[in-house]
């Protein structure tokens, strides 16, 4: 039995893939400026973490019918998702125009001036949560709809 969107969720998980298609897109572009960039390394982080939270949001926009989760559950799994992916794409912008980044090491970033270091940090510990959230949100969907589609077998 083949469980459908409601009304509520079909527009969220729409959404989700325009949202996705467009943060792909700025992926795109950002690829194009990782020369000027003052820490091009990052800016090539910069340009991957574009096309693949991009990837994921569409992703997730098109799975959105095999999570059976309420309506309260499904506006936070679309804010938390969107926040998450467009965080990480903003903080790791910033970190590869200004060349700071002290919590992103390996792709060379140095520590900074405190009000774009405390920015860059803020974003990535939230984003960090708000994804691990949207993890959680989504497996229990899942979980949720292959118990009441498979059981009924």
């Amino acid at each position: 039995m083949m469980i459908t969107p409601t009304s509520t969720q079909a527009p969220l998980f729409d959404r989700l893939i325009f949202l996705g298609l467009l943060q792909f897109f700025f992926g795109l572009v950002a690829g194009l400026f990782i020369p000027m960039m003052a820490n091009p390394r990052m800016g090539l982080s910069a340009h991957l973490e574009g096309v693949m939270n991009g990837m994921f949001l569409v992703l997730l926009g098109l799975i959105g019918n095999k999570l059976l989760l309420s309506l309260k559950w499904q506006t936070a799994l679309f804010w938390l998702a969107v926040y998450g992916t467009f965080a990480n794409f903003i903080a790791v912008i910033l970190a590869a125009m200004t060349g700071f980044g002290k919590m992103m090491p390996l792709a060379g970033g140095k520590e900074g001036t405190a009000p774009v270091e405390e920015i860059i940090s803020f974003l990535l510990i939230t984003l960090a949560l708000c994804m691990l959230a949207v993890c959680i949100i989504a497996l229990l969907g899942a979980a949720k709809y292959m118990r009441r589609t498979y059981n009924k077998q």
